[in-house]
């Protein structure tokens, strides 16, 4: 008989790591509209989808429709407090050292659990919820640096996905395990962002693809260059 968690048991563990997640990764969102020097609107909106994107896109997949992320004004609510902090207290902010990348491991690690967990609470099997657990995390980044036309962390050979799979893997393992479920999503989020905050300050990435040495002979011909002739000496 396969294992399930009861959603009512859970529910409420649910939403405050799902609101957590939304605070913290609508903070990086409010401190990166910041840092480009965007005004309030574009302040707010990006801690919105910073703080939104990843849920959203996870409930949408499990068919939980209209997403908490718009049918729920806590979302809404903790989102547009976390860009107004960040608009109005930034430098108050960066003097207590919450960079965004700091920011953005700590969304990470929580984003990654409670998609994992609310997937394994729809009765996925354990690689899908470890996968929503993945997109859960890396969504909310990903739209906030493409909206400031950044190159999204986790296609830069950073440690930023494989961190969110290691702590999808820890929470399934609990699962599986019939570890209490605070346990595993606590080891599992504690795992996530140790991974990513060590990236972040030793330099630790994955293997980039090397660009090829182009050679002489590679060189595009020159048009006004007639081609050699087969057999010209």
């Amino acid at each position: 008989m396969p294992l399930r968690y009861d959603p009512v048991l859970i529910a409420g563990f649910l939403v405050v790591l799902d609101l957590a997640g939304t605070f913290v990764f609508a903070l990086s969102g409010g401190m990166s509209g910041v840092r480009h020097r965007l005004d309030l609107f574009g302040v707010l909106v990006l801690s919105f989808a910073a703080g939104n994107a990843g849920g959203l896109t996870r409930d949408l997949l499990l068919g939980a429709t209209p997403p908490p992320a718009i049918s729920d004004w806590r979302y809404i609510g903790v989102s547009f407090a976390a860009g107004l902090l960040t608009f109005f207290c930034a430098p108050i902010i960066r003097r207590l050292r919450s960079s965004v990348l700091v920011l953005d491991a700590a969304g990470l690690a929580l984003f990654a659990v409670s998609g994992t967990l609310k997937a394994l609470a729809a009765g996925l099997n354990p690689v899908a919820a470890m996968l929503l657990g993945v997109l859960t995390g890396v969504g909310g980044g990903m739209l906030r640096d493409l909206l400031v036309s950044e190159t999204p962390a986790v296609l830069r050979g950073e440690l930023y996905a494989s961190a969110a799979l290691a702590g999808a893997a820890v929470v399934v393992l609990g699962h599986l395990l019939r570890v209490p479920t605070p346990t595993g999503a606590i080891v599992g989020a504690a795992l996530c962002f140790i991974l990513r905050y060590l990236a972040i300050r030793r330099g630790w990435r994955l293997p980039v693809a090397s660009r090829p040495t182009r050679r002489a002979t590679d060189r595009p011909a020159d048009p006004d260059v007639p081609a050699p002739q087969e057999g010209a000496t």
